[in-house]
This record gives C-alpha cells, structure tokens and sequence, in this order.
C-alpha cells in the first residue's frame, strides 16, 4: 500500500506541474484492481453566464483558465485549487435552499463512467467463432431481422459508437465506418487500443460496432473513442464525444451527425452534465422560438429542425438488480434504457432492470467482431443495446421524418412480451410495420403465455 500511495503522489505531482490539462487523465484508485468514482480535483460547472466565471473560479478556489469548455456554452471543467475533494466542493457551490451560488446552475465531480462488463466483475469476451457463425447466431432469428432488412437495411443511417473504439481493419467492417474522432488521445484515429487479457475493455467498442453492422447492414458506423484501454472514461470526455457524434464538422446546416446514438457504458451517479447534454443531442431540449434567453446554441435549433433530434441508445447495466445507471436512466425524451434477453426469451439475471428500462434485446452469449479479424461471444446490456441502435436505424431510414422521441415510442410499442418478466423484446419487424408473431417461448414457459389474460 506504501509503494502504491507513494506512485499516486508522484503521478498527482507531476499532473499538478503539467496543469492537469491533458483530454482526458484519470487518478490512481485507492487500491490495486478498483476504479474511483471521480476525478477528485475536477468539477465540472455550469454557470447562467459565461461573464462570470473568473468571479466564481476566484471565489471558489478555482483555477483559471478553466481546463476546458464545451463549445460557446457556460459549462466549464474546472481544476480545484484549495485540495477539497470534487464532491465537497461540488455540495458547496452548486445552489440549494438558503445555499450555494446563485450564479451556478449546477456542479459536479468529472464522473468516471465505464462499460457494464467492466463493472461487472470485469468480464471479458471468449475469443471463437466466424463470419458464418455471426451471421447465423440467434438474436437475428429472435429479433426478426430477416423480414425488418426486406423493408429496411439502414441506407443513409448513421450510427455513432461512443466506446473503446474501433478496429478499422476487421473484414466485417469493411466499407462501414467513418472517419471519427478520438476523445481519449484527441486525435483522428479512433482504433482500439490495449491488450486481451491485460485491458478489460480492449475489444469493446468492435464488439458492439459489429452488431450495429449486423442488424442494419448499409447503415454507415461513426467510431467515437470516449473510453481507455480498460473501458473506463469520464463524463466530460462522454459529453464532448456525444456533442461531436451530433454534428462533427461542428456546422448544423449540413446535417452530417449521426441519427442513432450507441452508449454502452455508464455510471451510477446521476449527472448534471450528461442530462443536459443528452437532451440537446435528442432535441428533448431545443427552444424553437428564438427568444435569445436560453444558453443554448442557436446551433442546436438549426440541427432540430433539420434532423429531428438523435435517438440515443445506452445500455441498462449488468447489475442484476433496480439499480439506476446513467445515461440508460436519465430518462430523456427521445433517448432509451435496454436490457439483455436471453435465447429462451427471459431477462437476464445480469441484466439490470427498473420502470426506467423500457426495452430489452439480446444480450446473452452474443457473437460480434473483436480485433485482428477474430470473433468472439460476451455476454451484457452492451449487447442488447447496438441492437437496439441497429433496429432504431432501420427504422430511421425507413421513416425519415420520425423524431427522435417517434422513433423510441415506436420501438417501444411494437416490442412483445418476453416469456417471464422483464421489459417486452425488440421485435424489428414489427416495429416497421409488419404484423406481430406469435412469442418465442420454451416449453418451460409455455403454460405462462397460455394462462396470460
């Protein structure tokens, strides 16, 4: 524990002497193996006006210039000065009854935010498999993909994929991806970086690119790395990579982001931070009559009323129980919650679950793309929820003029009961028009349905 404490100093001074302002910098966990729950010397901050944060940074032991802040908006992160851990901080200022500044709308430590599988005792993929077998497998059978890609293939539909990043040279990718952006390293190159069975989350963010390619085959996938080899990131880096998957070339006229969102991964604490910014990506948000008295970008009124909003997609979480993770739970109009269903149409015992979790696709024993051309089989919600981002682009280049907020209700109510509790399946087919078939059960749970009203 000596050692470790004293490696966490060395590392915090040096960071201290650099400024702390690299994109993306986590600190040491207080012991080998754990993953803290923030940045303890980070604060992220939202002010009702941008004219007074030198005031509130001086005030509150704040350094200027700020470390960063999102695009022309008032929300800013910020490095603490005075040594009070971010959460405190983050109690003293944000406003409250009789309390707080009044100039700040919200503040916050940075969370750190991770994939479920990484939560979850840290699970990795079981390399094994091929191009046939991920094609054959059984959640396109259970979703009903065969007859959805006779209506729908995804054509003009893009998926952005905030995750571990992409391997650009899998086969099963050719032809599919976009250029992207990497928010962990800041640069043009968002590939997967690590090392299987050293990273737990190396192969992440193919895995799930691979199963957007599987169920909406021509729709284009938008690599965004927003999380490190390990599958762990922070709630800045997540906003910066959702506000660039909306409108990368930073113009909202040309109408070049993503139309489906993919977040497989989260936190358990709910944020400010991401509420706002998810709201923006899905138009829950936009203030269409131009007053001028809101903070948000006029930019966002041209995007909504261009595109309709973006659907965002995150994963439920492997908790196995109610416990609310976020984005999944946040609750945002035109954003959805998914769990993972099983080959016999049931939850998944690790799938998390709650009346915030709306929908549930296959998420147990799925095999996708993993890199250096391999396949491999994991098991989670970050399964269940790039099908579920696939179904939404289907349905999206199907129906161009749905909304966001259209398109999850019409995912949502054309999803059929599973065969015991849980939210009702994906049912792809159905959720572009065609008639409902009847529920895939196993004689196991056969009398359920039968005795059902």
């Amino acid at each position: 524990m000596a050692s470790l404490k004293l490696r966490a100093a060395i590392l915090i001074l040096i960071l201290l002497l650099a400024g702390w302002n690299t994109p993306f910098a986590l600190p040491v966990a207080e012991a080998e193996g754990e993953t803290p729950e923030y940045i303890s010397n980070e604060l992220v901050l939202k002010l009702y006006s941008t004219a007074d944060i030198d005031a509130v940074a001086m005030e509150h032991g704040l350094a200027l210039p700020p470390l960063d802040q999102f695009g022309t908006r008032p929300i800013y992160r910020m490095r603490i000065l005075d040594g009070v851990d971010a959460l405190v901080k983050a109690e003293q200022i944000k406003p409250g009854p009789g309390s707080g500044d009044s100039r700040v709308e919200f503040a916050e430590p940075n969370y750190l935010a991770q994939t479920p599988e990484g939560r979850r005792g840290r699970v990795r993929w079981n390399v094994g498999g091929d191009a046939g077998t991920y094609a054959s497998q059984w959640s396109p059978a259970r979703l009903r993909l065969p007859e959805a890609h006779a209506i729908s293939r995804g054509t003009g539909v893009t998926v952005a994929v905030l995750d571990t990043g992409v391997d650009a040279t899998h086969p099963a990718l050719a032809g599919r991806l976009l250029p992207g952006f990497d928010f962990v390293d800041f640069d043009a190159d968002p590939r997967e970086e690590g090392e299987y069975g050293t990273n737990f989350g190396f192969g992440h963010g193919t895995h799930v690119a691979g199963l957007i390619a599987l169920t909406a085959p021509e729709a284009l996938i938008l690599p965004v790395r927003v999380l490190d080899p390990d599958g762990v990131g922070n709630i800045w880096v997540l906003a910066e990579g959702l506000n660039y998957a909306v409108d990368p070339d930073g113009n909202p006229a040309t109408n070049d982001g993503a139309q489906v969102i993919n977040l497989s991964l989260g936190t358990l604490r709910r944020t400010d931070l991401l509420e706002d910014i998810i709201a923006q990506a899905t138009c829950a948000s936009a203030d269409d009559d131009d007053d001028d008295d809101d903070d948000d970008d006029d930019d966002d009124n041209v995007r909504c009323r261009i595109t309709g909003g973006t659907v965002v997609v995150a994963a439920a979480g492997n908790g196995g129980d109610q416990v609310p993770q976020y984005p999944a739970a946040e609750g945002v109009a035109g954003s959805l919650a998914v769990a993972a269903s099983t080959r016999s149409d049931t939850l998944a015992t690790f799938s998390t679950r709650g009346p915030w979790v709306w929908v549930s696709a296959p998420g147990e024993e799925i095999i996708s793309t993993v890199p250096e051309g391999k396949y491999a089989t994991w098991s989670g919600t970050s399964m269940a929820a790039p099908h579920t981002a696939g179904v939404a682009a289907l349905l999206r280049a199907h129906g161009p003029t749905l909304n966001a907020t259209a398109v999850v209700e019409q995912l949502v109510t054309t999803a059929q009961p599973l065969c015991a509790d849980g939210p009702p399946r994906l049912d792809a087919a159905r959720a572009l028009g065609q008639p409902a078939a009847a529920p895939y059960c196993d004689q196991a749970y056969l009398p359920l349905i039968l005795a059902s009203p």
